[in-house]
């Protein structure tokens, strides 16, 4: 521990002079979503607070910049990986105010789940596992989804640190590339979508199209199973504080948390893989368990963080820290 504490703060000999690799990927992202924003300016509601609020994490990454400019050493690095970690929490609600002037595609994506597996699994799944057990294990996956990506991380900074970098790149490209997709492909969900077009007609198969209805509503169906739950009631709450009718497919929760599970399993860290295992597979479940994702959504968000991985991997090779 001691040697850890001051190998936390020794300078590094070599700093790096400009931004870290996962800050250019910010700044891309950024730079791409204003250029939309330009596009789509007289359509889109207070484009001004979303040009401002861009400007601000500029300042942000800026200042971080300068921190570690001042005292280059891991927790400076750390503290700049978790300054854009903790930003994803704002970049996510922001992609529901670029598509939401898109036209919605639900109608599609549930049909395409109907004449695939012949039914709604999202429909289906909660209703032949409604026991309270069952429910408080899902919602325990979903919401160990953010503090999977903070296990890997802080992995990978604390034992693995030559990688460090690398993994943080790797995790917060993916997050990226998958918001690209979200704003440019806008599919809000069964929770969303059912509400929109009442129970009634998805169990009777029928997915009319809603247009722009998700522009001017955000009302969802509560999650199914125990209500009464701890996890239950922290889903729900979790869904009220920044849920959105966006970012259905592919499934980002299937998709980052299979690419933190790469990233343990590429450092043959067997033991954290098995620990996290039981949970990742509970999310996995947990997407459509609770309505927050079509069935295909999921199986996208497999294939995608698996095709992702592979290629960021070997974008990355080089970013290894002596």
């Amino acid at each position: 521990m001691k040697q850890f504490i001051i190998d936390l703060f020794k300078l590094e000999k070599k700093p790096v002079k400009g931004l870290m690799a996962y800050e250019w990927v910010v700044m891309a992202y950024l730079v791409l979503t204003l250029i939309v924003i330009f596009f789509m300016y007289t359509t889109i509601n207070n484009p001004q607070a979303m040009i401002f609020g861009r400007l601000r994490i500029v300042a942000l990454t800026a200042a971080m910049w300068v921190v570690y400019r001042l005292a280059p050493c891991r927790a400076t690095r750390f503290l700049r990986v978790g300054v854009q970690l903790g930003l994803l929490a704002w970049w996510y609600p922001d992609t529901f105010e670029i598509n939401r002037h898109l036209p919605n595609l639900d109608h599609l994506f549930a049909q395409w789940e109907q004449d695939l597996f012949g039914c709604q699994p999202a429909l289906l799944f909660s209703k032949a596992l409604p026991g309270p057990i069952f429910s408080e294990l899902f919602d325990m996956g979903y919401a160990a989804y953010y503090p999977m990506i903070a296990a890997t991380a802080v992995y990978y900074f604390g034992w693995y640190y030559k990688e460090f970098n690398r993994a943080t790149f790797i995790i917060l490209s993916s997050f990226f590339i998958y918001y690209v997709i979200f704003i440019f492909v806008p599919v809000t969900g069964p929770t969303f979508y059912y509400k929109a077009i009442g129970l009634q007609n998805v169990t009777a198969g029928i997915f009319p199209n809603v247009h722009d209805y998700f522009n001017h509503h955000q009302e969802c169906l509560p999650s199914p199973g125990y209500t009464d739950g701890i996890f239950y009631h922290l889903v729900e709450d979790a869904k009220a504080a920044g849920e959105r009718p966006t970012a259905a497919f592919p499934s980002s929760h299937v998709g980052v948390s299979t690419i933190c599970m790469l990233l343990l399993w590429h450092d043959r860290n067997y033991k954290l893989l098995a620990i996290l295992a039981p949970f990742y597979l509970l999310l996995c479940c947990a997407t459509v368990y609770i309505q927050a994702h079509y069935l295909i959504d999921a199986i996208a968000g497999f294939i995608t963080a698996v095709i992702l991985f592979a290629i960021l991997l070997r974008i990355s090779r080089k970013m290894i820290t002596e």
